[in-house]
């Protein structure tokens, strides 16, 4: 029998994850960042993609008592984590997304569900947990921990940086000063992991480390010439019938591209952020239920989709930060089958990306 500040023992652990993930083992340093979520403590997680960053938040607010907060920055990304869990359930309610997209009723059910202790999970983004009704509301509730997904959102040294993420401490102190906070991100330079940490008001988080090598991923740069339309065709067609994403660095290319790829046969979409929001959750969800191979994007494409089966991941332009280059290429092989990082480069492609940060 475990009460609210006992941790969990080893096996009780291990029996939930087997439960409600269907996992016999935990992956790297999983176990250890539960262990400190369950005990109370202020956590900090920096994770490689595909580490399975998200289920050291889900196992603990699904086995304890109370709503956990996620704060996530994109809207599919919080419906994609939400699907999931709820299929993992007999309750619809056991997780939900709080945003501008509900309906009066739909927020109304909500609160109903969080109140009735059905809702373990509750996905928002920063801007919902501003407006007072709703810290009203999740103040008279139990509430277990607030995880921050993306955590270096935070930090204007980041290269995802989203100014309303710093009000995060403030919000924690309207609801419960005392809640742990765990944070996590796939990538953290020294200076934005201080950045985290000092604007979460947690200077105290045990900080947990993963190794950043993935060795299923083949890295290859290739000179990119006139004829860098007819490579992409090859290598793409070589790899036919495999799921692929495609960067680069304007919306112009990514349209010529796409129409490129599908003049050639090959199933293809473009993604930037120049669609409207219905547009590309579209294109979206048709990569991820794999009715199309390839996406051709800018970086809107990407952050938190989870798709395990990306099997090449192709730059067409230099990326902006060896960081982001990582965080791209690092949605290639998450289900740890092999993934192929092709990169083509052109140093008048670099003066291009200087002159592009300097305006």
């Amino acid at each position: 029998m475990t009460n609210d500040n006992m941790p969990l023992q080893k096996t009780d652990l291990h029996a939930s994850l087997k439960k409600y993930f269907g996992f016999s083992n935990f992956k790297g340093l999983q176990e250890d960042v539960i262990s400190n979520i369950l005990q109370g403590n202020d956590t900090f997680a920096i994770m490689p993609t595909g580490g399975g960053k998200s289920l050291c938040y889900q196992l603990p607010a699904l086995i304890q008592e109370g709503t956990a907060i996620v704060v996530s920055p994109l809207i599919a990304l919080m419906k994609n984590q939400v699907d999931a869990i709820r299929g993992i359930s007999s309750h619809h309610g056991i997780a939900h997304v709080l945003n501008s997209s509900l309906t009066k009723s739909e927020v109304k059910q909500v609160k109903q569900d969080i109140s009735d202790g059905i809702t373990k999970l509750l996905y928002v983004a920063p801007e919902s947990l501003t407006k007072d009704d709703y810290v009203d509301f999740l103040k008279s509730v139990k509430l277990s921990f607030i995880a921050v997904d993306e955590a270096h959102c935070i930090s204007e040294w980041g290269h995802d940086f989203r100014p309303e993420y710093r009000n995060l401490r403030s919000i924690v102190d309207r609801l419960d000063p005392t809640m742990a906070i765990i944070a996590l991100t796939a990538t953290a330079t020294p200076k934005v992991q201080e950045d985290i940490l000092k604007n979460l008001g947690i200077p105290k988080a045990k900080t947990f480390k993963a190794s950043f090598n993935r060795p299923n991923l083949y890295y290859e740069v290739r000179p990119k010439t006139a004829d860098v339309d007819s490579d992409i065709i090859r290598f793409v067609k070589k790899n036919a019938g495999k799921s692929g994403i495609i960067y680069c660095l304007s919306r112009k290319r990514v349209e010529q591209l796409a129409q490129i790829l599908q003049v050639n046969g090959v199933s293809a979409v473009p993604y930037h952020a120049g669609f409207d929001a219905k547009t590309r959750s579209k294109y979206q969800d048709m990569f991820l239920m794999e009715d199309v191979d390839v996406v051709i994007a800018t970086i809107a494409f990407g952050m938190g989709i989870d798709k395990p089966d990306v099997r090449f991941v192709i730059h067409n332009d230099i990326p902006k930060s060896i960081e982001s280059y990582y965080q791209e290429t690092g949605r290639a092989g998450r289900d740890g089958g092999e993934g192929h990082c092709l990169a083509f480069y052109a140093y008048k492609d670099i003066e291009k990306l200087e002159k592009f940060i300097s305006n």
